[in-house]
């Protein structure tokens, strides 16, 4: 396998940069082109769809050979099938849910974050990071395998509203179909197979809570790992969440391979109402509870993300109820300094001060390792890219936002909770999971 190559080996139609890219895809507000991707479609609809046209069966793995082997981008490309049949197919679909990506490259190549643009106007993200092999065993082998992890979106915006989370300024936009989110994974892997690569990781990351939409990222995931489509092994797929309870306990029913995070970033309720709003529906204890649950069923050990925010929850008080609160879980902690978000008071803990907590833990029975931010002068922190092309928010709300977080901040480190009611796209987006508690 090749290392990633130079800048400028993108997909054509894509622009590139070493630094912020020029301004070119911005959000939009028009209608959703109606017709379903085909990477998207459940069991039965292609060859339900092909039988209304007269065609023979096996069109319909010439269809999925020419999106999954071919990575098709555009039904003309599909060969295999007549002109005529191309031209019906087009009509009723589309090869490819994004209209246009701009693709930004940093830490010498390394990291690869794209902007896509979808049919309706809305911008999501992805982040490709490249790991190269590390370390030699006594027979010449790497011991850490080169890895290309991507991390994907499921929704455009957030509803959750993480104040440290560029996401959570653009508020909550729709859910991604199951297309949208599969052709997130054929883009980047469109430029692997450029270079002689392949992805090894899909990561449920970026914009969006996953469990919020969960139908569609299970469809998606089904699709990664089917040997007949993208073949991507399970035990290769994280899912992340902020904590949806009835979403965790819904995929510990199902007793999946692949590995589920739990983005925490504090363990006392008070700062946790704070700093992921969704904990004033389902608190911390509830929320590991959940986990501890899915880890004891599924073998499979759960990630804690805990995103390091400089004297908020960096502090020797906060190590320690971290290590009580997983102590004896299959669990591992991975802290991860803030990255640069606008508009907010906050700066990411020093690196004496991260590896200070990382070290406490360990003294308290919990395993941490610190990751290091990738492609911060590509803004590849989540919804760094599309919330500046959002433009701009209003001076007067930039204060606001400052001041309530400050003050909300201030009030969690005294030990009080928020009692102020969830933000109504967060609400509206929960309620109809309450009933599954």
């Amino acid at each position: 396998m090749t290392e990633p190559s130079a800048p400028g080996d993108e997909l054509a139609g894509a622009t590139t940069s070493e630094r912020a890219p020029s301004v070119t895809l911005r959000a939009q507000r028009h209608a959703k082109d109606p017709r379903p991707g085909l990477s998207g479609l459940p069991d039965g609809a292609l060859e339900a769809w092909l039988a209304a046209e007269g065609q023979p069966a096996y069109r319909a793995k010439q269809i999925r050979d020419g999106v999954w082997r071919q990575n098709a981008a555009a039904v003309e490309e599909l060969l295999t099938l007549p002109a005529a049949l191309r031209s019906r197919l087009d009509a009723a679909f589309r090869a490819d849910t994004i209209a246009a990506d701009e693709v930004t490259v940093s830490d010498k190549g390394l990291t690869e974050k794209t902007l896509h643009l979808l049919s309706d106007g809305a911008l999501i993200e992805s982040v490709l990071m490249h790991y190269p092999a590390r370390g030699r065993d006594d027979a010449g082998r790497p011991v850490h395998r080169e890895r290309h992890t991507l991390c994907i979106s499921s929704q455009a915006g957030c509803a959750v509203g993480c104040p440290f989370c560029a996401t959570g300024e653009l508020g909550f936009g729709r859910d991604l179909d199951t297309a949208e989110i599969l052709d997130q994974v054929r883009h980047a892997a469109r430029r692997m197979t450029a270079r002689g690569g392949h992805l090894t990781n899909v990561v449920f990351m970026g914009m969006g809570e996953p469990l919020l939409n969960l139908d569609r990222v299970l469809e998606a995931v089904e699709a990664l790992s089917d040997p007949e489509r993208f073949g991507l092994g399970a035990r290769h797929v994280v899912i992340s969440t902020s904590g949806v309870v009835p979403g965790i306990r819904r995929l510990t029913q199902l007793n999946p391979q692949f590995t589920l995070a739990i983005s925490l970033h504090a363990a006392r309720d008070p700062l946790r109402d704070v700093l992921v709003p969704l904990n004033r529906r389902w608190p911390v204890s509830e929320v590991v509870a959940a986990a501890r649950d899915h880890a004891r069923k599924t073998g499979r050990r759960i990630s804690y993300e805990y995103v390091m925010i400089s004297g908020v929850n960096d502090t020797d008080v906060d190590a320690d109820a971290l290590a009580a609160l997983l102590r004896g879980d299959l669990a591992h902690v991975n802290l991860i300094p803030m990255n640069p978000v606008a508009h907010t008071p906050w700066q990411a803990s020093s690196s004496e001060r991260v590896t200070h907590f990382a070290a406490r833990l360990h003294d308290g029975g919990v395993g941490a390792t610190v990751r290091r931010n990738r492609g911060q002068d590509a803004g590849a922190a989540c919804g760094q890219l599309a919330a500046d092309r959002a433009g701009e928010p209003p001076a007067p709300a930039v204060a606001h936002r400052r001041d309530l977080i400050v003050r909300q901040s201030e009030a969690a480190l005294r030990g009080d909770r928020n009692v102020e009611r969830l933000p109504v796209d967060l609400e509206a987006a929960v309620s109809p999971r309450t009933a599954a508690r």
